[in-house]
């Protein structure tokens, strides 16, 4: 229909500057049928309506929802419920935020190990130590010791592990725990020789990433009883685990000298 002069109508150019669209797309509308222009310029230019204009709009919004443009034109034309699209559309965006959800949290592990100098992937880390490792917590350790030497010993160490070193390092970490819950359950006491072996041994598996001090490792012990999740983690090896460490902990620390009522991080 040539225009007659009377409501306003909009260049195609015009168009696609207002609907954020190329010039090139409302073409390709066009030649679909999907959207094409109610009049044309004596010139033989498109020109479009109000209506057309908002049909426009109405197709952009089902493009950005993700919709293809087969399931776009049955429902500006109305073959089939509106309705019925949109719920499987936002059935399928569901499933895509999900999708990328578990992808920027995978990101996000590997920017957390990264920065901890844990030379692993997530899945070899979960593989080694199952849900024993937490990327959060590494994240947490470095906000707190980040700027410390020790920190910077344990990352230039651990950066030089393969994958077998962090099997035995679990290994010997798995084997330290259960023969402290031995001793515990037991009845070992704290300040027995028995128990400040167990305390060096102890000490020998964190001397590992950055070299430890009896009281540093007073001050770790602390943590074991202060810090829920330590206690949660040594208590699920035997209850009441976490205290008895830190007693034999500060038991053999007076072996060496130090006050574990003093004790400071140096």
């Amino acid at each position: 229909m040539q225009y007659d002069g009377g409501e306003h109508r909009w260049s195609v150019g015009e168009v696609a500057r207002l609907a954020g669209i190329t010039v090139r797309t409302l073409h390709h509308w066009d030649s679909l049928g999907l959207v094409s222009p109610s009049a044309r310029s004596a010139a033989g230019y498109r020109l479009y309506g109000p209506g057309d204009l908002a049909l426009i709009h109405r197709v952009v919004v089902f493009r950005e929802l993700g919709m293809s443009l087969e399931d776009v034109a049955s429902a500006v034309r109305g073959e089939g419920s509106v309705q019925v699209q949109l719920r499987r559309q936002a059935d399928l965006l569901a499933r895509e935020i999900d999708r990328l959800g578990h992808m920027k949290k995978s990101v996000e592990r590997m920017m957390m190990m990264e920065e901890s100098g844990v030379s692993l992937t997530p899945e070899e880390a979960k593989e080694i130590f199952g849900e024993s490792f937490s990327p959060e917590y590494q994240a947490e350790a470095k906000e707190r010791w980040g700027d410390s030497e020790q920190w910077a010993q344990s990352t230039a160490r651990t950066a030089k592990f393969s994958k077998e070193d962090w099997k035995q390092v679990k290994a010997d970490h798995d084997a330290l725990n259960a023969a402290l819950g031995d001793a515990k359950r037991r009845g070992v006491e704290p300040d027995s020789e028995e128990a400040a072996a167990l305390a060096e041994r102890h000490r020998d598996s964190i001397d590992r990433f950055y070299d430890c001090t009896h009281e540093m490792q007073v001050c770790l012990a602390r943590m074991y009883t202060t810090d829920e999740r330590f206690t949660e983690t040594y208590d699920s090896v035997e209850p009441g685990l976490a205290q008895w460490l830190r007693a034999a902990v500060e038991s053999n620390a007076r072996r060496h000298g130090v006050d574990p009522e003093t004790a400071e991080w140096r």
